[in-house]
């Protein structure tokens, strides 16, 4: 994917339009359902993260890979430089190369011993602050959906559900 696309939302606006800073990374969440689970997440500081901020609401079906979800988005971005193969539980990753979101919660079939392994490097732009393991019960074919969730820090679990 061609780099243009990451530097196209660093240009200045053009003659007459005002320039209005993006939420921080501290107040932009999401809700993310997949069939009958609900995860809460943070987005980080990246271009991924504004350009699917800006695409939200997102809807796709869900595919499974091993203990990893995966779904398609309309969002384009290409490969960040701190792009990793391995993630951590929790990490919510962008695929640029299929234009997909991955929450990896075990070991897919490229793991090895001790690590979380997606498909392809892809970029980092959410970290889940809810226990992503529960994806184990989404199946594939089941409807996926992305929302913003304004003040999800002030928000017991229980109001998200």
């Amino acid at each position: 994917m061609p780099t243009n696309i990451l530097r196209d939302g660093a240009r200045p606006p053009g003659p007459g339009l005002q320039h209005t800073d993006p939420p921080t990374a501290e107040t932009r969440h999401v809700l993310i359902r997949a069939g009958t689970i609900t995860i809460r997440a943070q987005l980080l500081a990246t271009a991924t993260a504004d350009r699917i901020w800006q695409a939200l609401p997102i809807r796709s079906t869900a595919e499974i890979w091993g203990a990893e979800i995966h779904f398609e988005t309309v969002v384009e971005s290409g490969r960040e430089r701190g792009a990793k193969l391995v993630v951590t539980p929790g990490e919510i990753a962008f695929a640029p190369d299929r234009d997909v979101i991955s929450i990896a919660y075990g070991r897919t079939p490229t793991s090895r011993t001790g690590e979380l392994r997606l498909w392809s490097p892809s970029n980092v732009w959410a970290k889940a602050l809810d226990d992503v393991t529960a994806l184990k019960a989404v199946r594939p074919g089941e409807k996926v959906e992305v929302v913003r969730l304004p003040g999800v820090a002030s928000l017991p679990r229980s109001a998200v559900e």
